[in-house]
């Protein structure tokens, strides 16, 4: 089951953790990354609604890099994706805020992952705990 990891430097003791799988955030990120290849994915088209509709800068959320390292350009990007706490804090609370909103097309896009607004909550609390010490903070994945 694929897994997102966050990871703070200097470390942040006692970080919240993930609620439940972290799969769906694995999903989510990666579909809207895949926005710009023209994914028509149900989670790719609500990362379009929320930029283009909500306004809300996906580009903290969707800086993330795969934790298998099989050649040293995988450890350059895996070292390149270390980002600010602060800026990705703020893309959370947005993104979580839009969930709840109780927007129709929102809900229907995503349907299919009950769990991701509850995710990106437990993701939003991480995020501000290390924005409260100014960590930096890396997004990683594990398929």
């Amino acid at each position: 089951m694929p897994r997102l990891f966050f990871e703070t430097d200097p470390p942040v003791a006692g970080l919240h953790e993930f609620g439940g799988h972290s799969d769906v955030l694995v999903y989510f990120l990666s579909l809207a990354f895949s926005t710009r290849y023209g994914s028509v994915h149900p989670l790719s088209q609500l990362a379009l609604l929320l930029r283009r509709d909500r306004k809300i800068d996906l580009a903290p959320l969707t800086t993330f890099a795969d934790r298998d390292i099989e050649v040293e350009a995988d450890q350059v990007e895996f070292d390149r994706v270390w980002q600010d706490a602060a800026p990705l804090a703020e893309t959370l609370r947005k993104v979580v805020d839009a969930l709840g909103s109780g927007d129709a097309r929102i809900g229907e896009l995503s349907a299919d992952a009950p769990e991701l607004g509850a995710r990106l909550d437990d993701l939003r609390q991480m995020a501000e705990q290390a924005a409260v010490g100014n960590a930096r903070v890396r997004l990683s994945f594990e398929l």
